[in-house]
């Protein structure tokens, strides 16, 4: 069974925040920054959360996975937001 998650972090280096962002995007989708949302099964799940943990800086850095429950038959995906509207980003991420 997939179950869907949103994969947030805070990563405190620009080298790191590239690797976890290069790590995510082999999972998920680009939602926001430092936000991805991902359709994973146990093992995937287990393999992304390795992944990042070798990628981040235990002591400086989080990420976060918020289960939004499984991912078939939960309907549309509706996204709402309030000052700048949610556009769908296809670009990469640059940290400078």
């Amino acid at each position: 069974m997939r179950t869907t998650y949103l994969v947030c972090y805070d990563i405190a280096d620009d080298k790191r925040l590239r690797r976890a962002f290069k790590t995510c995007r082999n999972f998920g989708e680009h939602l926001q920054y430092s936000v991805f949302e991902c359709d994973l099964n146990p093992m995937e799940k287990v393999q992304l959360e390795t992944a990042l943990g070798q990628v981040i800086n235990q002591d400086e850095d989080q990420v976060l996975f918020v289960s939004l429950g499984p991912a078939e038959g939960r309907g549309d995906r509706v996204i709402t937001a309030i000052g700048l509207p949610y556009t769908k980003m296809d670009a990469p991420c640059y940290v400078f």
